[in-house]
């Protein structure tokens, strides 16, 4: 009986503390609320244990609790400041709050110290093309298919950015690609066919305009598209679909309904 006492206060005071091995397993499942209450219990132990704050973090970022997870994340800076996770994740916040300045900020940090990580590199140039930097996400785009060279998106992301440095035979090669690996994505298609355009291949252009319509006849802007690339094949059936677009509002028919005046 005398072992009796300690035994019931070791198994109280065990049940107070958490291990990462069961939080991570909770994160795992998805369940973000008991996750953190798991991280909380091992931090109380031991405040610098970098992976449980790391986990906490990102269990508070699926509940969108963005300000506890960048907490968290500072943190984590504060004890290890090359801790590429920390500045990704701080990055990753910014960007959902559409703070591509300070997102941009932390993602180049991250990518520093952590040069290999495909979804760091991946989001930068994501960043970077809404900062309006287009040479440089090319660039870590570039990197970002070295490192996944089947990812789709960051071949059409590529796409985006070439098309806004003027590199139009680098875009079509990037739509292209892009619709290797994910032939279902309108909107590189509708990408593809306006660069086609511009080099002056028109039945090319064509053919992707008309694959975007059969897949999504309300495309009004694909609908006007096809209109201009049939003028330039001398088409007159072009100003029909010029007009019909230009009647549902399209941006690109209200800038050439004189062509068929």
């Amino acid at each position: 009986m005398r072992y009796l006492v300690p035994l019931v206060v070791v198994i109280l005071f065990s049940s107070c503390f958490g291990s990462f091995s069961e939080g991570e397993r909770l994160f795992r499942m998805g369940a973000y609320e008991e996750a953190i209450s798991e991280f909380s219990k091992t931090l109380f132990l031991n405040v610098t244990d970098i992976k449980s704050l790391h986990l906490r973090a990102r269990s508070y970022e699926e509940l969108e609790a963005f300000e506890d997870a960048l907490e968290d994340y500072k943190a984590i800076l504060r004890l290890e400041p090359s801790y590429a996770q920390a500045h990704a994740g701080i990055g990753k916040l910014y960007w959902r709050l559409e703070d591509y300045k300070k997102a941009e900020n932390h993602l180049l940090l991250a990518a520093k110290y952590d040069p290999k990580d495909f979804d760091i590199i991946f989001l930068l140039g994501r960043t970077l093309l809404m900062n309006e930097r287009h040479e440089s996400a090319d660039d870590f785009f570039q990197i970002a298919k070295e490192l996944n060279p089947k990812d789709s998106r960051v071949y059409f992301y590529q796409g985006m950015a070439r098309s806004q440095i003027g590199d139009i035979l680098g875009a079509a090669g990037s739509f292209n690609m892009a619709l290797r690996y994910d032939p279902d994505n309108l909107v590189a298609k509708y990408n593809r066919g306006l660069v086609r355009m511009r080099i002056g291949y028109y039945s090319w252009a064509l053919e992707d305009f008309e694959a975007v319509l059969k897949k999504n006849p309300g495309h009004m802007e694909a609908l006007a598209q096809r209109g201009l690339v049939k003028l330039s094949l001398k088409d007159p059936s072009g100003c029909s679909d010029l007009m019909k677009a230009f009647a549902q509002g399209s941006i690109t028919a209200q800038r050439h309904k004189d062509m068929c005046n």
